[in-house]
């Protein structure tokens, strides 16, 4: 731990460069960006093609900030590319030899060999692709450090006119280990040349090849002082796996023992060279002026693995798991932990890492979602979540983390605003519907979400384009979550109408929502439950003595879906007949509002609700047939009652104030005196508790 300690002290070379503070906009700014992607990357799953994803997130990660191609945030997902191995771009489909037949598969490639038992051939396979992913990337990134460390000190470097590799690489010793015409201490010069130093970091920087031309270019100098270098150098880089033969490595370790171990003045690049050809003393982690920065200590550490010995990437996860995050980040940027953890496949606890600090929780989710996509995330069952933490960890079974809990985490922050994006994110959860039960829980999950998001999401025709609806010709059209309902993992119309349409709905009148409620009912073909809502809902809004802003929309609402029903001839019954009554009560209220008593008379009667003949048979078996109305009607008769009365009574002072001659006046008031006798007849029929006064009474009648 000493070793690490002193390792980790030193500056990052890849952190040279500093970060501003985080505002607002760029925040969002860079939201956006992923937002992009993720749209993107959900088209190309529903055409049923592959999507280089997380080279997408890696240009994400640099559009908003060019220089950020440098900082910890796009190393960490230009490290996850090369561990997936995932080409930066794919051919249009268009091309000719870009058939869908012939494309790469990248969805859950690795979802076998990462889930299942460990020690299966898969399983070793992935992990030393990992371990050889995450080095190549540590190569490929400590090579813009050489290159950005050479243009920043020019006369240093001496570069001249040689583009090459190896000109580069001699050039960089040259800023880092040529001081007043001399060589750093140790550093031994062959045939006038710290060759062991350019050699490793040819190596370093992964230019093996160039790195074996090199040694072959001072062949002669070599064999005279290491005879047998060159052979096990050129056996080592030839080697697939950068694995010498047991003989080699013996021999390495005699050479090793006899003239480097305990020397005080080998040169710490040839001492490195001899430790990683042969893998030796792999306990010794750190080597003098080679694991200066975090990123060479972890270099050095994924060059020595060997998968068939020492425990492999599984040892070193838990050396570096032993280490902590403290011994990491203490003076360096954000993302240095969890970057650790990621090249020693420890994939979700990485992305817990970046989830704990506000100013990563962007990364933390989309490389979550990268994960996923290339089945390389674990995600644990519904009991063994947490509400406190996405990752889950247990003693009997290996780390998990909640991929639903971080999206909805995420997406909560702007579903009222755009719900279409946030439904874009969900799309995402089922990527692991493959893991079992487990799998199946995300479906379920994902199914949860999108209703959620239905409830949250603001109405109108934002909220339309989300669920679908009706055109003013009668005509369907779908939304979003019906488009992407494939993502969903829902098979059909009927099973997307139980599970999404009609659940939200459910939830939308339980959050008073009963507007969204009901369109979505209809939008499921629940014609019978849309009436019966919207009988409940105006029962509701007739009531009251003025209608609010919803009480209109959703009276409107109904009038166009009763106005369709009855062309379609749908839901025909009592309830549909209660809405039709009750919608026409509404209009009478309006037309009395309006100083019209003698329209709303004539709605009244249309109803059938309040007798106005004269005929006494007639009035008696209306009020018989009160109790068999529908309870809306019932419940709403002290509304309408006094609404027809009130009616009465405008259209009786009409008359009284109006010049007409005294042989009309005279007929209506006859009129409105034969009508009190039967009025009451009804009134006291259908609801014999209540006293009320004769129509004389109310008009004031003398």
């Amino acid at each position: 731990m000493a070793e690490l300690k002193k390792s980790t002290r030193g500056k990052s070379l890849l952190m040279q460069s500093t970060v501003a503070p985080t505002l607002s906009l760029q925040m969002q700014n860079k939201m956006m960006a992923y937002d992009r992607v993720i749209t993107d990357f959900n088209v190309a799953r529903l055409r049923g093609t592959s999507y280089p994803l997380v080279h997408s997130f890696l240009s994400a990660s640099t559009a908003v900030d060019p220089d950020s191609r440098y900082t910890r945030m796009s190393q960490i997902f230009h490290i996850l590319a090369k561990i997936t191995a995932e080409p930066p771009a794919l051919p249009p489909i268009e091309h000719a030899s870009a058939h869908i037949l012939n494309a790469p598969l990248f969805e859950r490639k690795y979802a076998r060999a990462y889930l299942r038992d460990p020690s299966s051939r898969d399983a070793i396979a992935l992990r030393r692709q990992i371990a050889k992913g995450a080095r190549e990337a540590l190569e490929e990134q400590y090579w813009d450090v050489l290159e950005r460390t050479i243009q920043a000190r020019p006369t240093e470097a001496r570069l001249g006119g040689d583009p090459s590799v190896a000109n580069k690489v001699r050039a960089f010793l040259f800023v880092r280990y040529y001081r007043n015409g001399e060589w750093e201490d140790r550093i031994e010069l062959v045939a006038g040349q710290p060759l062991w130093a350019r050699l490793f970091y040819l190596v370093r920087t992964g230019h093996v090849e160039e790195a074996l031309a090199e040694a072959l270019k001072f062949q002669d100098a070599i064999q005279h002082r290491e005879a047998s270098f060159l052979t096990h150098f050129k056996t080592w880089i030839e080697s697939p796996e950068r694995k010498l033969p047991k003989t080699h490595r013996d021999h390495l370790q005699t050479v090793y023992n006899a003239h480097m171990l305990h020397s005080a003045t080998a040169d710490p690049f040839k001492l490195a060279l001899y430790k990683l050809m042969g893998k030796l003393e792999p306990s010794r982690r750190s080597v003098h002026l080679v694991t200066t920065t975090t990123e060479d200590w972890i270099w050095f550490q994924l060059a020595m693995l060997d998968e068939d010995e020492e425990g492999g990437l599984r040892a070193l996860s838990e050396v570096l798991l032993g280490y902590g995050e403290r011994h990491f980040e203490a003076h360096q940027q954000r993302g240095v932990w969890a970057s650790v953890l990621l090249m020693c496949g420890q994939f979700e606890r990485a992305v817990a890492a970046l989830w704990e600090h506000q100013e990563t929780e962007v990364e933390a989710v989309h490389l979550a979602i990268g994960l996923a996509y290339h089945g390389l995330l674990r995600v644990p069952s519904r009991a063994e979540t947490s509400d406190l933490t996405p990752l889950s960890l247990s003693p009997a079974s290996p780390p998990a983390l909640s991929l639903s809990t971080l999206i909805w985490r995420y997406v909560r922050q702007f579903v009222k605003m755009d719900a279409k994006e946030a439904l874009q994110y969900v799309y995402c959860v089922p990527l692991s519907s493959d893991q079992g039960e487990v799998g199946k829980e995300q479906v379920e999950t994902a199914w949860e979400q999108a209703r959620r998001i239905i409830v949250l999401g603001n109405g109108g025709p934002g909220w339309e384009e989300l669920v679908g609806g009706y055109r003013t010709d009668g005509t369907r059209f779908s939304g979003a979550i019906e488009q992407g309902a494939s993502l969903l993992q829902l098979k059909d119309s009927k099973q997307f109408n139980e599970q999404i349409l009609v659940r939200a709905a459910k939830h939308s009148e339980e959050n008073d929502r009963i507007t969204e409620a009901i369109k979505l009912y209809n939008l499921a073909g629940d014609y019978s439950t849309v009436v019966a809502c919207l009988a409940q809902a105006l029962s509701n809004t007739i009531s009251k003595p003025s209608p609010e802003e919803k009480d209109r929309a959703l009276e409107q609402t109904a009038v166009d879906i009763i106005r369709h029903y009855e062309r379609m001839n749908r839901a025909a019954g009592k309830d549909r007949e209660a809405v039709v009554r009750l919608l026409r009560i509404r209009e009478a209220k309006d037309q009395i509002a309006t100083g019209k008593p003698e329209v709303a008379i004539d709605i009244m009667e249309s109803t059938e609700l309040i007798p106005l003949s004269g005929d006494v048979a007639k009035i008696t078996r209306r009020a018989e047939e009160f109790k068999d109305l529908h309870e809306a009607l019932q419940r709403n008769l002290q509304a309408y009652l006094p609404l027809t009365m009130e009616a009465l009574a405008g259209v009786h002072q009409k008359v009284k104030s109006s010049v007409v001659p005294d042989a009309t006046r005279q007929m209506v008031s006859t009129v409105f005196a034969t009508g009190e006798g039967r009025t009451n007849v009804c009134l006291d029929a259908c609801c014999p508790s209540t006293q009320v006064k004769v129509i004389d009474d109310l008009c004031g009648h003398s």
